[in-house]
């Protein structure tokens, strides 16, 4: 398969906590309320004012389903069918097979190892389904957290963007971080 029709097909991914799943247009209050959490604001880098209206989130996770060039999946904590946050594989790079990834964990969903799952379940999607040769990615200084999770999953920091973001009035660094499909391939917990 290749990843035209690999982002084009809207999967359902099923874990031992999460299942992976297309945006419903009933997932948009939910969405909206964990985009208001201050930790996903001050971890995704969001300014702290950052009041994107409720229409243009409807708009844009009603839209998601719709898009061929990115993968973007509700994560439901399978414990309670509570949609807890978002994956995205996006900026498809199709002469090189390789795109970019991002997630974000709402209150209700952290430190309970489902954005780990999560973030396993759809890189294994990107590699083992649509055929991506590299998944990349960029993590702030200021969430170590994702940096482990990320680490455990696979992906290996590449270097550093220095000074990449102004956020609270300083220059933050992040780390680029990279997996390949034969990294992939060679990890024993797939």
């Amino acid at each position: 398969m290749n990843a035209t029709s690999g982002f084009s097909l809207k999967p359902t991914l099923r874990g031992e906590r999460v299942t992976l799943r297309p945006f419903t247009e009933a997932d948009v209050p939910t969405m909206v309320e964990i985009l208001s959490d201050p930790d996903v604001l001050h971890f995704t880098g969001a300014p702290d004012d950052d009041e994107t209206a409720d229409s243009a989130l409807h708009a844009w996770y009603t839209s998601r389903n719709d898009q061929t060039d990115r993968l973007d999946l509700a994560v439901v904590n399978r414990a309670n069918g509570e949609v807890v946050g978002e994956v995205v594989l996006h900026e498809w790079d199709p002469a090189n097979q390789n795109c970019r990834f991002r997630t974000l964990i709402g209150p209700k969903g952290r430190d309970r190892g489902l954005g780990t799952e999560a973030t396993r379940l759809i890189v294994g999607h990107g590699f083992t389904h649509v055929g991506l040769h590299r998944i990349a990615l960029s993590v702030y200084d200021f969430n170590p957290r994702a940096r482990r999770v990320y680490e455990k999953v696979g992906f290996v920091a590449e270097g550093i963007e220095r000074e990449v973001l102004r956020h609270r009035g300083e220059w933050v660094d992040a780390t680029a971080m990279s997996m390949l499909a034969s990294d992939w391939a060679t990890r024993s917990d797939t």
